[in-house]
């Protein structure tokens, strides 16, 4: 079914779940709130003799916890083989403990992930967004299908932590997230200085165009150079650690109140982190016994906050797409337009990579997220007034951490910003009428106009950057389409292209694509163009040589084509066959939705 033939009258119900028969918010037992409102469901009396039988198996220890302990799921994104989520199995031991201490029954389980720097370029990639939706999926089923009363989710990849929050807002019992934390800094021995997992895809370019070069020591070879580079990028466990989506999300939840005061910058091997696991037993319960719940704290202030953080900070354009599919699930109006009108007021004050200098471990060694809050709580651009996880507003949460000390450099002062407006700009023209997402930090102007070259996939464009055929000199701007949710399928990241003409300094080339970027990638580049080429949008039919202007003054994407011309071109347009038609990318483009709308699979 096409998501966008959905009964239009939809679009205005508050979002419905499937919930369970429990006990009244107000319940109280001895004078006090009941808080296994659910779990009360399959544990009270004797209605359920099956369930109680397998609840004693699997480690209920006596009839008195049986009949009166909260159960309190443990959600970890955990799994091996990518380090943003490989120590995740460990934090949620340490969550499990501090829960039972507290007197609950904590019930510990994992969901599935895929790594976006493993698969970057290549068919693994178009896996990765779907996981989002798997996420919120597997978080969903088993907090309802177990009568779980609350939750405690630990993602560390960007997919995860949405994924995290869409589940919340589904099942809406009293919850909270714990950020996995961020990676430590590489360092290259042969280059002598820091690197991070962005280095990697911006030293193949280089490397491509034959400029990947020492110039302190001319015997290193291209290839010794890289090898050194990918064996150092990545130091241990933690997510990417630029501004890049992972700490996009993480910054922007905690900003929404979802998480504890300080846990998106906390890195993730600190021993600060694990203290974080051991107060969020104390966070659940205060949720549960004073009744909030997700929905609560999903409101229009809270995302608006989520906007500001991303501006500030040069989050990625993929914060976008998560923005709008989690207040989507949670019934808060949020649109494109509020994106740009958050963008337009909100001063780019980070000098965070992929565009900057610094990454989040060292924003962490001088006061953090918190930090950051407290100047824009001051300056009246985020409200501190919200309701967050910890029964208190988020002023109150970061009351007692220190400003922003002295000297640093990472943070600018309002009033010497790197750019005086948000860096994320919402496109509309002719090769865009339902919107696109540019990232522009303006270090490489506003306006770029140039002639098209068209591929028909990511594939084509990383084989003729790896053969060295995208020529400097006259402008160009590189369409990349049947990228899409539908089209990909999966809506594939394209930071390989995108990081490859930054290490080739290919400055007279932008790239737009009805696809998707890494959080790592920066440039001139723009994407989520909606329609997408796979439904017909007029990315479709354009053409080698057409003229193409990407203007963040005006707003606009456009092409040098009449609306005639358009009209007359797609009439000899062919959707082409589907790639696949079978297994989860297959039902994943069935069901998906466009860009502007958060690539939902289960729109309203």
């Amino acid at each position: 079914m096409d998501p966008s033939n959905i009964d239009k009258m939809s679009e205005s119900e508050e979002p419905r779940f499937l919930d369970f028969p429990h006990l009244p918010d107000d319940a109280t037992r001895d004078g006090k709130p009941v808080l296994n409102k659910y779990s009360s469901t399959i544990t009270k009396d004797h209605d359920f003799p099956g369930a109680q039988a397998m609840l004693y198996a699997a480690g209920v220890p006596d009839k008195e916890t049986m009949k009166t302990a909260p159960h309190v799921g443990i959600a970890s994104v955990w799994w091996e083989g990518n380090p943003c989520n490989m120590h995740l199995l460990d934090l949620a031991k340490v969550v499990k403990d501090a829960v039972k201490k507290q007197g609950m029954l904590a019930w510990q389980y994992n969901t599935i992930g895929v790594s976006d720097a493993i698969t970057m370029g290549g068919e693994g990639m178009r896996f990765s967004l779907q996981t989002r939706e798997i996420i919120a999926d597997s978080i969903e089923s088993v907090t309802c299908g177990q009568f779980h009363d609350a939750n405690i989710s630990i993602p560390g990849c960007d997919k995860n932590m949405p994924g995290c929050v869409m589940a919340m807002a589904r099942h809406n019992r009293p919850s909270l997230m714990i950020y996995g934390g961020t990676i430590q800094p590489g360092y290259s021995n042969l280059l002598q200085k820091p690197i991070n997992i962005s280095t990697c895809y911006e030293a193949h370019g280089a490397y491509n165009y034959d400029t990947l070069k020492n110039p302190d020591d001319p015997s290193q070879t291209k290839d010794d150079i890289l090898t050194d580079i990918e064996r150092n990028a990545c130091p241990g466990a933690g997510a990417c650690g630029g501004m890049y989506t992972a700490n996009t999300m993480s910054t922007a939840i905690e900003a929404m109140g979802l998480s504890l005061p300080g846990s998106s910058s906390t890195p993730a091997t600190s021993p600060a982190k694990m203290r974080e696991c051991q107060k969020a037993a104390d966070a659940i319960r205060i949720c549960m016994e004073k009744n909030i719940k997700p929905r609560d704290l999903l409101t229009k202030r809270s995302f608006e906050n989520a906007m500001v953080m991303m501006m500030a900070l040069g989050g990625s354009t993929n914060g976008v797409l998560h923005y709008l599919a989690m207040a989507n699930t949670a019934g808060v109006d949020l649109t494109l337009d509020d994106i740009q009108r958050v963008s337009d007021k909100i001063p780019f004050i980070a000098d965070l990579a992929p565009s900057g200098r610094f990454l989040m471990a060292d924003l962490y060694d001088i006061g953090g997220t918190p930090a950051v809050m407290k100047l824009l709580c001051a300056a009246g651009l985020l409200d501190g007034g919200i309701p967050t996880v910890t029964g208190k507003t988020l002023a109150e949460n970061i009351e007692s951490f220190p400003s922003l000390s002295q000297g640093q450099e990472i943070i600018r002062s309002l009033d010497n910003p790197i750019k005086t407006s948000g860096h994320i700009e919402i496109l509309r023209g002719n090769l865009a009428p339902g919107g696109a997402v540019a990232k522009i930090t303006g270090k490489e102007g506003v306006k770029f106009v140039g002639k098209a070259r068209v591929f028909d996939k990511e594939s084509q464009l990383d084989k003729a950057l790896n053969q060295g055929q995208i020529p400097r000199g006259e402008n160009l701007v590189l369409v990349v389409r049947y990228e899409g949710p539908k089209g990909g399928p999966g809506m594939p990241e394209q930071l390989k292209a995108s990081a490859a003409l930054m290490g080739a300094k290919l400055t007279n080339v932008a790239l737009i694509t009805d696809g998707r970027y890494s959080g790592a990638s920066h440039g001139f580049i723009v994407g989520h163009v909606v329609p997408e080429a796979a439904v017909g949008g007029p990315i479709a039919v354009v053409r080698d040589g057409d003229t193409i202007t990407i203007d963040a003054e005006t707003n606009t994407l456009s092409m040098d084509v009449s609306d005639e011309e358009i009209k007359d071109r797609m009439k000899s347009w062919k959707k082409p066959k589907a790639t696949v038609t079978r297994g989860v990318l297959a039902k994943y483009a069935r069901l998906v939705g466009d860009a502007s709308h958060g690539a939902l699979t289960d729109l309203f």
